[in-house]
């Protein structure tokens, strides 16, 4: 559910602060750990360092950003892989099968 119009976004008054005194030209990353801080045409061309909460992940800003969340570009959860044994097997097949082609297209040359 979206914030009531009547409020209006929530922007964190110290991230824009911070993008109050820089410009977009200088080379940095502003750190926040404010995830929930609606993007505010402000900040468009800013690289912003978004906590995930291990780590900081840098987000580079763009126009087709704004009013989104900064959190929304950030993941928390780190995905791996699906499978498990037979995943795994397919793999292994698989590279073997692009090995032999890679041979074979020497032994043509």
């Amino acid at each position: 559910m979206s914030r009531s119009l009547k409020k209006g976004p929530y922007i964190d008054y110290r991230l824009m602060k911070k993008v109050s005194e820089r410009k977009p030209e200088d080379k940095g990353i502003i750190k926040t750990w404010s995830r929930s801080a609606t993007i505010a045409p402000e900040m468009v061309g800013f690289t912003f360092g978004v906590h995930n909460g291990k780590d900081f992940i840098s987000v580079f800003v763009s126009d087709d950003m704004v009013g989104h969340k900064l959190g929304e570009f950030s993941p928390t959860r780190k995905f791996v892989r699906h499978g498990g044994k037979i995943q795994k097997e397919m793999e292994t097949a698989a590279k073997q099968k692009e090995i032999e082609a890679v041979k074979s297209a020497k032994a043509s040359k």
